[in-house]
């Protein structure tokens, strides 16, 4: 299956990567149980920071993401991708669009808009299905926002997180661009800057930009 594949992007055989999912390798666990422990394992150890946009390619490749201690979602995305089709469990990335509820006045500082785009989720093959996962938001944020960490048990999507604990409307998605092999750094580049215009300086080739 081509979403076992290494690529530029996945590069599950670089040392960051292995070491990433050596605890669940050599155990006589299913691949659910992979599944779920790299999830979590993905979700909590990486700090969400959606603040931090790189446009350049290398910052992309899950061996350099791998080594970080913070993530935004595509990049927590791309490092659990990495290990799943390191441990041959088929993942893919799907991106989206996402309206916040909470917490929205550093994102509209930042970006001039409570939207996110694109946003990163992931695919996994489990069980002849293909399920919804988002490793996004770590545990102790969640705790911060009063939301209720997303949970994932290998049988059910689990990339939405509606509410928060208050029954307060937390977020939601507003576009779905769909599922890709690999990752589209262009295709992410355009919808950057087309959604944020104005953190760019149009006259310049920009190739990374750090909020």
């Amino acid at each position: 299956m081509k979403y076992l594949a290494p690529s530029y992007f996945f590069d599950f055989e670089s040392d960051s990567v292995q070491s990433l999912i050596s605890e669940f390798t050599g155990k006589s666990l299913t691949d659910k149980e992979k599944a779920i422990g790299l999830y979590i394992k993905v979700r909590d150890n990486w700090k969400y920071d959606p603040y931090s946009i790189s446009l350049s390619k290398k910052n992309f490749k899950a061996s350099i993401i791998a080594k970080k201690s913070t993530g935004n979602c595509v990049e927590k995305s791309i490092v659990l991708i990495a290990g799943l089709r390191a441990m041959r469990i088929p993942a893919r990335l799907h991106l989206g669009k996402v309206k916040n509820h909470i917490a929205v006045d550093r994102l509209m500082e930042k970006f001039g808009s409570n939207e996110l785009t694109p946003h990163g989720m992931v695919n996994v093959f489990l069980n002849n299905t293909w399920l919804k996962m988002s490793p996004a938001f770590n545990k102790t944020l969640c705790k911060k926002l009063n939301v209720e960490p997303l949970e994932f048990d290998g049988e059910n999507h689990s990339f939405l997180q509606a509410y928060n604990s208050s029954g307060t409307r937390f977020m939601e998605y507003t576009a779905d661009y769909g599922h890709f092999e690999d990752v589209p750094l262009e295709f992410m580049k355009k919808n950057i800057k087309e959604h944020y215009p104005h953190i760019f300086d149009t006259d310049n080739n920009i190739t990374e930009f750090n909020l």
